[in-house]
């Protein structure tokens, strides 16, 4: 099979938002488990400190899985489970396969200073903090889900992407971002901030996955019940204004926020070992094994909550999806888009 790639043409900060709910105070908190974050300034003094306490590390149960709840339940429709962790870091590695082992397509050059938006389980911030051990990392979540012991240049802070930023402008070498775009409401302010904090000259990716259900070979029936559960999942977040990336969609985001010499890149994500290349081969065979948990992540919430359908009814059309997936005779793959620019000097 030929290779997947398709060109399309074309300080630190303050303390983060606290929470603000019915008789909480604004104050500082203290975590179930002793954690604290330090902020420093470029002079070197601390400006602020943030114990953060059990109500950061409070969450939802909801049809089995465990959502986030702090900075509001509608905000991450993604559980943020062990069953979840562990499914976003083998993804961590389809990614990675899917670029040939790069962590990123943008051109860098001994960055110093690096932010990871939507970190997750912090696997991207890890590897990327390992191989520039002379960069400062810092990885961003809503959810404090990321390991205590991680490489000495990388710090991991709690705060909410479309909230106002306090770093400084022009700080930043690379942001980067990863399958965000189920939690983002307003790309324009989003994109804002990242061109004001990124250096001139400096870098940023976005990475995305498509949901859209593709065979070239017609071997996907109109009723494929994969294909027909990503249109409803479209439906679903065209509803809440959070869609889908389609081909040229980070491009154009990028290039609307100012940067330059901006560059889109689509992988092929093959669902199922059916593909002849060894290595699509292997990222097959790793999707599907995360198929069913993957579905279920992306897509039992926003059906229960915003569809309306029933518990029964949802984990029916998961079900299905998954089932579909592993028949052999399918030919099937979703997009991954890969899209960097430049900040103009």
């Amino acid at each position: 099979m030929s290779a997947p790639e398709i060109e399309v043409d074309p300080s630190p900060a303050q303390l983060p938002v606290p929470i603000n709910a019915d008789g909480i105070d604004n104050q500082t908190f203290s975590l179930q488990q002793d954690v604290s974050i330090s902020y420093h300034d470029d002079s070197g003094y601390q400006t602020s400190t943030l114990s953060l306490n059990s109500l950061i590390n409070q969450y939802v149960f909801e049809n089995g899985r465990r959502y986030h709840v702090y900075y509001g339940p509608d905000k991450n429709l993604h559980p943020t489970d062990e069953t979840e962790q562990n499914r976003m870091d083998l993804h961590h590695e389809i990614f990675r396969l899917l670029l040939n082992e790069k962590l990123h397509l943008a051109p860098l050059d001994a960055p110093r200073k690096v932010l990871d938006i939507g970190t997750g389980t912090g696997i991207w911030a890890i590897d990327f903090a390992d191989s520039y051990p002379s960069a400062e990392v810092i990885g961003t979540d809503i959810s404090p889900i990321q390991p205590v012991y991680v490489p000495p240049n990388l710090k991991f802070e709690v705060d909410d992407a479309e909230a106002d930023w306090v770093y400084a402008s022009d700080y930043f070498d690379f942001i980067h971002s990863r399958n965000i775009a189920q939690c983002i409401s307003d790309w324009e302010k989003l994109m804002g901030q990242i061109y004001r904090c990124t250096k001139p000259g400096g870098y940023v990716e976005l990475s995305e996955l498509g949901c859209v259900a593709f065979s070239d070979d017609e071997t996907m029936a109109e009723d494929n019940a994969y294909k027909k559960c990503c249109e409803l999942l479209n439906k679903t977040m065209e509803t809440i204004n959070r869609p889908w990336p389609v081909a040229g969609t980070l491009k154009a985001r990028l290039e609307k926020a100012g940067f330059v010499d901006v560059h889109e890149v689509r992988f092929k994500q093959p669902v199922g070992p059916w593909p002849k290349d060894k290595r699509l081969k292997q990222v097959g065979a790793m999707v599907m094994l995360t198929s069913e948990t993957g579905i279920e992540a992306y897509a039992l919430a926003a059906f229960t909550r915003y569809l309306t359908l029933s518990v029964e009814e949802a984990t029916k059309v998961i079900e299905d999806a998954a089932k579909a997936l592993k028949k052999k005779h399918s030919h099937m793959y979703t997009d991954f888009y890969v899209a960097y620019g430049r900040k103009p000097q």
